[in-house]
């Protein structure tokens, strides 16, 4: 949505054209399905159709539940436009919190790993801020997102690998990764039932799913991360507030220096761990 101006128009100001509003049928149809935005949703919509007939399945799947971002092929991420497919995770805000820290703590030739990596949008927004001398490096376990993630780290010579965690890594990697990234999933099984039906039916169990306490894949990547990370070399980990104690605690069992940070205003939570700096 638009912000309001500046300063208000004097008369010597062009008035700027209003937006044309889209269809109310259109409008109409998506409010009936429960879209709160449905003005917003509409125009999104109406650039991506190619034709009447891909503007009327859209819509469709759009009143059926799907994301929004799915839909479209696109998500706003951080400043950038990530590439989406149907079924893949789609990046939240929250996450952006993550991509702050990150950015803040790396610099020009840093090596970037965005484990658990989705469609790649935190392994991208870092390299865009970090500017292009990093090595990035990206890794999951969906083939259809590491589809994405290849589109998505291309513009930054981004290297995507598919497969169980940091299994398909290069071995040329060990001890020399600055920033490890992870945005793993950490909601207890038994609470996916609990999550919105855009989340719960159209994204992937594996990029949401954390096992029976959250903590089942954090538990992996915090015990893999030492055999990654540079001396001196960071892991940011997306948690939940209420799990943040258990998500340090991990980092610390795995022998790196964890403290919490915390974004109120986004309800992010990011565990970072340090290794030291004597290898």
């Amino acid at each position: 949505m638009s912000s309001p101006p500046a300063h208000p128009p004097s008369p010597a100001d062009p008035v700027p054209p209003a937006r044309p509003l889209p269809p109310a049928f259109l409008i109409d149809r998506l409010r009936a399905a429960g879209c709160v935005f449905a003005e917003d949703e509409a125009r999104l919509l109406l650039a991506a159709a190619t034709d009447p007939d891909r503007l009327d399945e859209m819509v469709g799947l759009r009143c059926a539940g799907h994301p929004l971002e799915q839909v479209v092929g696109f998500a706003e991420f951080a400043g950038l436009r990530i590439a989406l497919a149907p079924g893949v995770f789609v990046p939240r805000r929250r996450s952006e919190f993550l991509v702050d820290l990150a950015a803040a703590l790396g610099g020009p030739g840093s090596v970037l790993l965005d484990l658990c990596c989705g469609s790649g949008a935190i392994g991208a927004a870092v390299a865009a801020r970090l500017g292009p001398d990093v090595e990035l490096h990206a890794a999951d376990v969906d083939p259809a997102a590491v589809d994405c993630a290849r589109r998505n780290l291309a513009p930054y010579r981004g290297r995507v690998h598919l497969g169980d965690l940091d299994a398909p890594l290069p071995r040329t990697l060990r001890g020399r990764v600055d920033l490890l990234l992870a945005n793993a999933p950490y909601v207890p099984t038994g609470e996916i039932p609990l999550l919105p039906p855009e989340a719960r039916d159209h994204e992937p169990a594996v990029a949401l799913d954390g096992g029976a306490d959250g903590l089942a894949v954090q538990r992996r990547v915090a015990a893999a991360a030492p055999r990654w990370l540079a001396p001196g070399g960071r892991l940011l980990i997306e948690t939940s507030g209420r799990q943040a104690p258990a998500t340090a605690a991990l980092l610390s069992a795995a022998g790196l220096a964890a403290r919490t940070e915390q974004d109120g205003e986004r309800d992010a939570t990011v565990v970072v761990g340090e290794r030291g700096r004597r290898a």
